[in-house]
């Protein structure tokens, strides 16, 4: 391929082994997380293995020369007239373009003749009925923005506190290699993602028509980061700000911001049991730094924007995550990933006793030998306690997402 990029192995890996193989492959992420790129790796995997390049077919809806593929006749059509009834490998950019995409990857993958690889930036895209129509077909990989290491990587920077703090003010979106890390340019780059995603993802797909409505929730979240909110919490607060706006709707808003990748919702779960709080969840955004082009970037939120960076690197390695409710204790990650499960507590510094008894005394009462860890700033880090482990953040999140933490 013609495009230069720098290589995701942790992702390549995990698409590797379905490469050529008759199952539909689907990317699915926020915009500007590096989809399309992840596309052009594995177009060079398969001309590495002895395909040629009129045996792959690119289709990217972003770009006007596909316009007219409107729907999944106009695709059907299009791939029959490039392709002549020859075996292909197709690759669909943004798929959620075409309306009822799903009719065309059912019948390429019943053809047999074509190797599917598709992108979406809704996490709705294959869901519900569409997930009975297409079971057994497909397999879902999450991606996101750049994780801490990889940042190092895209960035040609060293392990350090300078290279974690421009992390943390900047975020991990890969377009950034191409701007200079100055606060007015790489805020503008990402307010217009932010206004991007809002307006493309939410506003235009679910026909919005309170924007200003959906800008105030937006920024609340942003200054309620790792915060446990309520449907009926937001709503409240914004009636004390004469906007008045029912739990009901609160809860659509976020659920729209939510597929689109924005933002994540966290439910509390019960340490030692099965039960799933149903209210009073936390929410945290993809990216610290379209975070922070919504409000200011703020050295007085670093606990919050700590947390943040921490819950992405573990969802990035594919952890399911809750928080953990131990009575009237929190845990702030309960992870789980085949068959095994951690435990992390995140703070910003634990200047005395008091502090160390809050952060450490809370994962010492979980009765189970899984894996247990405070993560903190500090640059004197002790060895523990009673086997909960304490990591500098740095040294934490330079473990690469493909590696085990445990």
């Amino acid at each position: 391929m013609i495009k230069q990029y720098i290589k995701r192995e942790h992702y390549l890996d995990r698409i590797k082994p379905f490469i050529q193989k008759n199952i539909i492959k689907v990317l699915v992420g926020q915009r500007r997380v590096g989809k399309s790129y992840l596309l052009f790796q594995i177009m060079d995997e398969l001309l590495s293995s002895g395909i040629k390049n009129e045996g792959i077919i690119y289709i990217n809806k972003e770009l006007h020369e596909f316009e007219s593929i409107r729907d999944y006749n106009d695709l059907l059509q299009y791939i029959k007239q490039v392709t002549r009834g020859k075996k292909a490998a197709l690759f669909i950019d943004e798929i959620q373009g075409i309306s009822r995409f799903e009719n065309a990857l059912r019948d390429f993958h019943a053809s047999g003749k074509y190797d599917i690889y598709c992108t979406g930036s809704n996490a709705d895209l294959l869901s519900g009925e569409l997930a009975s129509y297409l079971s057994g077909r497909y397999i879902e990989l999450h991606v996101y923005s750049l994780t801490y290491s990889e940042f190092m990587l895209f960035h040609k920077l060293n392990n350090s506190e300078d290279t974690f703090l421009k992390y943390l003010k900047y975020g991990g979106l890969p377009y950034l290699i191409n701007l200079e890390l100055e606060d007015t340019i790489v805020y503008d780059y990402l307010k217009s993602i932010t206004d991007t995603i809002m307006f493309k993802d939410v506003v235009a797909r679910y026909k919005i028509r309170n924007i200003a409505f959906l800008e105030r929730l937006l920024e609340y979240l942003a200054d309620n980061v790792g915060s446990l909110v309520s449907a009926k919490k937001i709503s409240d607060f914004l009636k004390s700000q004469k906007t008045n706006i029912s739990p009901n709707v609160v809860l659509n808003y976020l659920h729209f911001l939510s597929t689109a990748f924005l933002i994540f919702k966290v439910q509390r779960s019960e340490i030692g049991g099965k039960k799933i709080f149903e209210i009073n969840e936390k929410y945290y955004f993809q990216d610290c730094g379209l975070r922070h082009s919504l409000i200011d970037y703020r050295l007085s939120d670093i606990n919050k924007m700590l947390e943040n960076i921490v819950y992405m690197h573990l969802r990035a390695a594919g952890y399911a995550i809750t928080v953990g409710q131990l009575g009237n204790k929190e845990i702030d990650f309960v992870c789980e990933r085949k068959g095994d499960k951690l435990y992390v507590q995140v703070a910003y510094l634990i200047p005395d006793k008091k502090a160390w008894d809050r952060e450490f005394g809370n994962l010492l009462k979980i009765q189970d030998n899984y894996p247990k860890f405070v993560v903190s700033m500090d640059k004197m880090i002790d060895a523990g306690e009673k086997g909960v482990r304490h990591l500098n953040i740095l040294d934490f999140l330079a473990i690469p997402p493909g590696n085990p933490l445990s």
